[in-house]
């Protein structure tokens, strides 16, 4: 049965739909730092290991997720996550022991949102688009944004009014409601892809032949990749976990400063679609250079908001970090694609998303270990500054990145 244009809207549709409630229940974190660290009394490197495990969690297991992708398809993968988020939401709100919260929200969370999110979404894309795979990919990367926006100050809603017991009850009971309308979906048509693109062995990327991943590991674009994540999300993330709870100690009001920073969500796609145009106007090396010059002008903003709390600079700040937020996301994504395109792009994937998520564990982990030591967030701001600095940096130094060529699967 010829493929048809619709479906791969619905690709989309269905890609985007996930990626919200994945990454949208896993950023929602942000809101119950303080209600956790109130109630348990735990310091603030406690409380944010939890998220740092979430992170560890869903990194370990983007290889995996990848390799299932591969051999069991979408359909199953993507009830797995859906599942894993629920439950693991739900029972949070039971929970009494920090242990009790990296088993719920660390492990299950951080799985299911792995299984839901970019590994699983980038195979499925590269079944269905070639000339616009970098746009696809801007369009489901932006969900993220999109979670951000729409379940960061609902959680602080549910808190507000309900505790956040009752919150992670609402949040859990949500997501699993999506389940079965997931399953009722045609997922032979939706895993089949576009005759011309269908899954095939082997890879496009300088002599890597067959689904050896660490044969993709030889060659320097697969670590350049691996390096943009990871130094890129250990700067992004060793401040944003705190981001609702430095607005609050800056002076601002729970939930203004969660709205405020669910805000970010809406600015998410603008700038992974915007930096996506930018790429293919401009030039890679400017597009990318203009996005991490942003970037570290949001931490500069953000500590200027810690001394000179005012609702202009507060203004910059989500800006700025909202525009940059993950916009570089789907530019790895679509190099990742070209690169090593085939039957294991997966597993591939998933290997260099792993860097992404030991930067995200180990910079929310730190972020929050070095407030309790300096009992402020100087020290976390610079280090998130000179992170960022080194997550550009591959961009001048490996050759498969640097150039300027449009990289199209």
């Amino acid at each position: 049965m010829p493929a048809k244009p619709q479906t791969a809207t619905v690709v989309i549709v269905v890609c985007f739909a996930l990626g919200l409630a994945g990454r949208g229940a896993t950023e929602s974190f942000v809101t119950f730092v303080l209600p956790l660290s109130q109630e348990f009394g735990w310091d603030r490197g406690s409380v944010t290991s939890i998220y740092s495990i979430t992170a560890l969690a869903g990194a370990l297991s983007a290889p995996l997720v990848g390799v299932l992708f591969d051999r069991f398809g979408p359909r199953q993968l993507y009830a797995m996550g859906l599942a894993c988020v629920g439950l693991g939401l739900t029972l949070a709100a039971f929970a009494d022991q920090l242990w009790q919260f990296y088993l719920c929200i660390g492990f299950g969370v951080g799985f299911g949102a792995a299984a839901l999110g970019n590994v699983p979404h980038a195979a499925l894309l590269s079944r269905w688009f070639r000339n616009r795979l970098s746009s696809a990919s801007g369009i489901v990367y932006s969900s993220s944004g999109i979670g951000i926006l729409l379940l960061v100050p609902l959680a602080q809603f549910l808190i507000d009014r309900s505790g956040w017991r009752n919150a992670y009850h609402w949040l859990g009971g949500g997501v699993l409601l999506l389940l079965p309308a997931l399953l009722l979906l045609p997922w032979g048509r939706l895993a089949a892809g576009h005759p011309e693109l269908a899954p095939v062995g082997g890879s496009a990327a300088g002599g890597v032949r067959g689904s050896a991943v660490l044969r993709a590991m030889r060659i320097p674009a697969f670590w350049g990749l691996f390096s943009v994540f990871f130094f890129t999300a250990f700067g992004n993330l060793s401040i944003s976990v705190q981001a609702v709870p430095f607005l609050v100690d800056s002076g601002f009001p729970p939930l203004q400063a969660a709205s405020a920073w669910g805000f970010t969500g809406m600015l998410t796609p603008l700038g992974m679609l915007g930096f996506g145009w930018l790429d293919e106007r401009i030039g890679r090396r400017r597009s990318v250079g203009l996005s991490y010059a942003l970037s570290l002008s949001a931490v500069v903003a953000m500590g200027l908001l810690s001394r000179y709390p005012s609702t202009w600079l507060l203004g910059l700040f989500i800006l700025l970090m909202g525009t940059t937020l993950g916009s570089r996301g789907p530019l790895v994504s679509t190099l990742a694609t070209s690169l090593f395109r085939g039957a294991d792009l997966g597993a591939i994937y998933g290997s260099i998303m792993l860097g992404g998520g030991l930067g995200s564990a180990a910079g929310s982990f730190a972020g929050g270990l070095l407030h309790d030591w300096t009992h402020g967030y100087t020290v976390a701001l610079v280090v998130s500054f000179v992170s960022l600095c080194l997550g550009g940096t591959p961009f001048w130094t490996v050759k498969a990145l640097a150039t300027d060529e449009r990289h199209r699967g």
